[in-house]
């Protein structure tokens, strides 16, 4: 009997070890589109892969926990069950998102606060709870900006804006971590053919105030941008690359023509790039 407790103890151990020898990635928003691609990648590298979203993952490989990032604590206390469970954090991707078509004149605070509540304030609890996972080993966060936080969508600008302060979050962040060699990077995708195009909040004629020409014209113009772009595929390709990165880049560009669209922002006088991002939205 003591032989085969001895022998039980042993396999016992192994396992930990086993455990604790595999990668931990934690993706926020991982049930649909950009961030279900990453997670599907990160589990086919052999990461165990853990989603936080409000629904599960379709995948057995990915082991899911219902939490709305913008209720209470859910986010912070699930987050730190994978860590206490798991024993380390070793890559955070935050892809969780909300866009609403509003004009500013007019967008409802409860709206615009539930926006930043899960683009912005949602990516910054998830890092305060992975970082004490992240100390002692290192880690990589990437958050999933925008090139929306560079070129500014007409009527969707509470988006724009949260998009805008994820990028200096990232930027700032990696200083302050990186001697716990901790690097955060913030990816930039442009349009990007998922279902969110669909899920937007749309303010209806009545609620935007004499706005609503513009506004459809806007909303319409940015959802064949978004059906007609990259794939989440392609996008989470573009995160999988930074992440294979030893040293991750500040900022990522995904695809050449977002590319040449930021380098087009930096070159060309504000109001001439102005007009351009305008009438790229019908403005």
């Amino acid at each position: 009997m003591e032989k085969e407790n001895s022998l039980e103890t042993t396999q016992e151990e192994m396992e930990k070890s086993y455990s604790a020898a595999c990668a931990v990635a934690l993706v926020v928003g991982g049930s649909s589109g950009i961030g279900l691609e990453v997670a599907a990648k990160l589990a086919s590298k052999g990461y165990r892969v853990v989603n936080i979203s409000r629904s599960a993952a379709p995948s057995d490989r990915i082991q899911s926990i219902c939490a709305d990032v913008a209720e209470g604590n859910e986010l912070e206390d699930a987050v730190r069950s994978v860590g206490e469970e798991m024993g380390r954090i070793d890559v955070l991707v935050y892809s969780a998102g909300f866009s609403m078509a509003a004009p500013v004149e007019h967008a409802k605070e409860k709206d615009y606060r539930y926006l930043f509540e899960v683009n912005y304030f949602g990516a910054l609890r998830a890092m305060q709870a992975c970082i004490p996972f992240m100390k002692e080993g290192g880690g990589k966060i990437i958050l999933v900006g925008s090139l929306a936080g560079v070129l500014p969508i007409p009527f969707d600008g509470f988006y724009s804006s949260s998009k805008a302060a994820l990028d200096m979050l990232a930027r700032e962040a990696r200083i302050e971590l990186k001697p716990y060699r901790i690097s955060v990077t913030d990816v930039q995708p442009g349009g990007t053919a998922t279902g969110f195009t669909f899920k937007r909040k749309v303010y209806s004629d009545e609620e935007n105030g004499g706005y609503y020409k513009e506004l459809n014209k806007a909303v319409a113009a940015l959802g064949n941008m978004e059906q007609g772009g990259m794939s989440a595929v392609e996008v989470a390709d573009c995160i999988m690359g930074a992440l294979e990165r030893e040293d991750m880049p500040v900022t990522l560009v995904c695809g050449g023509k977002n590319k040449g669209y930021k380098l087009l922002d930096k070159i060309l006088p504000q109001r001439m790039m102005e007009r351009v991002n305008a009438r790229s939205y019908n403005q």
